[in-house]
């Protein structure tokens, strides 16, 4: 079970009407997309109290063209102090294997989770049409 999905997300910005709710509205083909040519770019997913987490798993629209896109992910139990669950890296989607990667962060224990995109080789701007969090 997504336990994001429905939840509040935020962001540092968005572009247009590419808002950050519809990062996890569970419609593959409606985005967030960052300010363009302002990196780095963020978006927070609250899920309401702390859990223990297993992995991330982010996509975007199943027919873009592939491209990486470079974040770290960070971890927080009260929205003010930031632990780096994953060090940057960058993350290939390709519409050959659905336009998805999973992220693992077995044992991190998190009330929010923060993407903070700093590339992407697509576009100007960060970009997801879903941002899902999962158990253990």
């Amino acid at each position: 079970m997504d336990l994001l999905r429905g939840k509040p997300v935020t962001a540092s910005g968005f572009a247009d009407v590419y808002r950050p709710d519809r990062a996890n509205d569970g419609d593959r083909a409606s985005y967030w997309e960052s300010a363009n040519n302002a990196f780095p770019q963020w978006i927070t997913g609250d899920l309401g109290s702390p859990v223990v987490l297993g992995r991330v798993v982010l996509a975007l629209p199943a027919g873009w063209e592939a491209r990486t896109e470079t974040l770290t992910v960070q971890g927080s139990t009260d929205g003010a102090s930031w632990t780096a669950v994953k060090p940057s890296a960058g993350y290939r989607f390709d519409p050959a294997t659905g336009n998805t990667v999973t992220v693992q962060v077995t044992g991190t224990t998190a009330r929010y989770l923060r993407l903070t995109f700093t590339g992407n080789t697509g576009w100007p701007a960060g970009q997801l049409s879903e941002f899902q969090v999962y158990g253990p």
